[in-house]
């Protein structure tokens, strides 16, 4: 059995302040007894101003809300999985990269954002994260965490199930799904959603969740989950910001496969055929 955190957040517009919110939480995961506290997507600032969200962008080595949170988690002796930060990358435009950093303040992995949120929505909120974001290439796995094999995904990358069949069939144990969901979408599909890819892959899903309204102006939905493989809701944090605990037990993972082996019985896919 691993208790893990999770850490629900109403990220601001400052990273001096989020980085002291966050270094917060992770003393409040690590003094709970957590092995691994799991954080939202744009944990370090949160800011649709682009022009001002600008001003306080750095390159990854040179963040200072990741170099808070690799000193906590040495202090502290945790991991973290940083949902995400937007940094600064060689093309001129913004990652939005996660991080997982390891008990010693080493950052094991990243892996950058790969599908962009680009929509009209009917409540006339406009979002095109492709004007600002470089989209990943890369599917990353983390051997060795405290919940085993971890596959990371960020966001809208929920929507895709092709890549959560890849991180299972690389054998991932938990999958985290750190968001920033607006409201009106996650009422309509954010527990649908995780639970389904956590059935059909038949493993664990951490979804980590900004929750209510922002100084930018944004409202988030919250609901921070916990899913079994059975699609079992373990954990929902619901619509206040706080630090939340789970146990989870990597067994659990077997017994469902056990009981239907989808995983077994994946065969290719042809091409489909219009007739």
């Amino acid at each position: 059995m691993t208790r893990i955190a999770i850490f629900q957040s109403t990220t601001g517009i400052d990273p001096e302040s989020n980085a002291r919110t966050l270094a917060n939480a992770i003393e409040r995961a690590a003094a709970g007894g957590a092995e691994i506290l799991f954080t939202p997507e744009m944990s370090g600032v949160l800011d649709r101003d682009a022009e001002r969200a600008a001003r306080v962008l750095r390159p990854q080595e040179e963040d200072r809300v990741l170099g808070v949170l690799r000193e906590s988690a040495a202090r502290y002796r945790i991991w973290i999985h940083v949902g995400s930060l937007a940094v600064l990358v060689e093309d001129g435009k913004v990652a939005n990269r996660g991080f997982v950093i390891d008990r010693e303040g080493e950052v094991r992995a990243t892996y950058d954002k790969i599908h962009l949120f680009d929509v009209d929505l009917p409540t006339g909120e406009s979002w095109r994260e492709s004007n600002v974001y470089s989209a990943g290439r890369g599917v990353v796995l983390v051997n060795g965490t405290p919940v085993g094999k971890l596959g990371l995904t960020i966001c809208y990358d929920l929507r895709f199930p092709g890549l959560f069949a890849r991180l299972a069939e690389a054998d991932a144990d938990v999958i985290a799904v750190p968001a920033a969901f607006t409201v009106p979408t996650g009422k309509a599909h954010w527990h649908v959603l995780l639970r389904a890819r956590a059935i059909e892959a038949g493993l664990f899903v951490v979804a980590a969740a900004q929750v209510g309204h922002h100084e930018d102006g944004r409202n988030t939905f919250g609901h921070s989950l916990v899913v079994d493989p059975w699609g079992e809701v373990i954990l929902d944090m619901g619509e206040e910001p706080g630090v939340g605990f789970a146990d989870i037990d990597l067994k659990r993972i077997s017994e469902v496969r056990s009981r239907i082996p989808a995983l077994n019985h994946r065969r290719p896919i042809p091409d489909a055929v219009t007739l």
